[in-house]
């Protein structure tokens, strides 16, 4: 595929590092010479200085013969413009990055398509779905729901409470059992289990199971004692706190502090429909958290523009006694860093929308495509077509390449959780876990065209 990227920023340069492991015909574009140093050299792709929305430098990066066009500057109407133009000039789908909210409104979507507008994406928005998927349950790192909950994939901590330390996997996860355990993070090692693996103290483990099991699955992690979480102090008033804010459920109380009065004053102006305080002041100052009753607090989300800040305060509100930490981590160079200081959940706005991007690459009907950081991996809600290859024989036969994991489908509806015998069918809607970013190779397992 030929995909133009318009904009090397956060977005755009995480999405390059992303084509560059598939070997895609990439191109990246954007005015600042700074922004574009050495990454034609770091990563497989190729870099143009040049207006993103300049006719002459679309033509030049070759836009008449591009499957996809990516609209990511940090200016909202000219990746809209650039989108525009370059579907008029021959690109097949665009998908632009945008900051108001109005526009992901369900009547919109045929309307910016007609404009040659094919998907739009709100980073913040996409975080704040994750922040409150997490705030939901106070035990987990991370949560994601599939196919409207039928399959559940959690990440989770395991701490010394845990009853399924030490054992080989193949006592603890046989056909009938209720969970998976599609990956274990492991100080700074991945492993996609086997067998004959074991959990440890301190792992992360990534079970996939259904909604009805997740009560046993909190059981036997031993996280029973874990409060749920009812009082939460964001800290930092950005987009992503609002939309955090408005997607929260009613039983959440929210206290959002932000240091900048003008912010505060907006802040109110936004929030004004619903039940939030709003704190003029600095969520590391720990009079003040101790004033806004911080030991009667669940959780505690960082979500300033400061990397360093954020981890600071959740060490902070750790030490306070919040249980439920969230930093917002956009230098995926802390990551590692964040996860070792036991931080909690983390969110990275590049990579979720990097993640949604990719998905617009790939021909097989796949849906869902989320970046699972910490363990280096992507997970895929795959529907797979009539005569495919993966309908044609038990999953344990395939032949999935090294680091792919099918973890469960849903049929009729109903999730169900894949074993070695599983035989897969047609409209099966199957998720599938992917290390190191495999979803290229996986693809032609569900296309109906596929060679097999």
């Amino acid at each position: 595929m030929k995909i133009i990227i318009a904009g090397a920023g956060a977005v755009g340069t995480h999405l390059s590092k992303l084509l560059s492991r598939d070997h895609q015909d990439c191109v990246l574009i954007d005015e600042d010479p700074n922004r574009l140093d050495d990454l034609d050299s770091k990563y497989d792709i190729m870099t143009l200085q040049g207006r993103t929305t300049s006719i002459k430098t679309l033509k030049e990066a070759g836009v008449e013969h591009a499957d996809l066009f990516v609209g990511v500057t940090p200016d909202e109407s000219r990746n809209m413009n650039a989108c525009m133009i370059a579907h008029a000039l021959g690109a097949k789908k665009t998908v632009a990055r945008i900051d108001n909210f109005e526009y992901l409104d369900a009547p919109m979507r045929s309307f910016f398509d007609k404009m040659g507008i094919n998907s739009l994406i709100f980073p913040e928005v996409l975080a704040a779905i994750d922040i409150t998927n997490g705030l939901k349950m106070s035990w987990v790192r991370q949560r994601l729901d599939i196919h409207g909950g039928a399959l559940v994939l959690l990440g989770i901590k395991l701490r010394e409470s845990c009853e399924i330390l030490n054992q080989p996997l193949r006592n603890l996860c046989g056909p009938d059992d209720p969970y998976h355990i599609v990956a274990i993070k492991r100080a700074d090692e991945t492993l996609i289990p086997g067998g004959n693996d074991e959990l440890h103290i301190n792992d992360i483990a990534y079970f996939m199971t259904t909604c009805e099991y997740i009560p046993y699955i909190r059981q036997i992690v031993g996280k029973e004692h874990y409060t749920d979480v009812k009082n939460v102090i964001i800290m930092g008033g950005g987009r992503t706190a609002v939309r955090v804010a408005k997607t929260a459920p009613d039983y959440m109380n929210l206290k959002i502090v932000e240091q900048d009065a003008q912010r505060c004053e907006k802040l109110n102006e936004k929030l004004a429909d619903i039940d939030v305080m709003v704190i003029h002041g600095d969520g590391r100052d720990i009079g003040l958290l101790q004033e806004e009753g911080i030991q009667n607090t669940q959780a505690f989300v960082a979500l300033t523009g400061n990397a360093e800040t954020n981890i600071l305060a959740c060490l902070t509100a750790k030490r306070l006694g919040v249980r439920k930490t969230v930093a917002m981590v956009e230098n995926l160079d802390y990551v590692e860093m964040a996860e070792s200081l036991d931080i909690g959940t983390i969110i990275n706005k590049k990579t979720l929308a990097a993640s949604h991007i990719y998905q617009m690459m790939l021909d097989a009907d796949v849906n869902n495509v989320r970046s699972l950081m910490l363990v280096d991996s992507d997970v895929a809600e795959f529907t797979a077509a009539k005569g495919s290859k993966v309908t044609k024989k038990p999953v344990k036969d395939l032949g999935l390449p090294f680091g792919v994991t099918i973890g469960g489908l849903v049929r009729n509806e109903q999730g169900i959780l894949v074993n070695g015998n599983t035989q897969i069918e047609a409209g099966d809607a199957v998720l599938v876990f992917c290390h190191e970013h495999n979803l290229k190779k996986v693809e032609k397992y569900f296309k109906s065209n596929a060679l097999w």
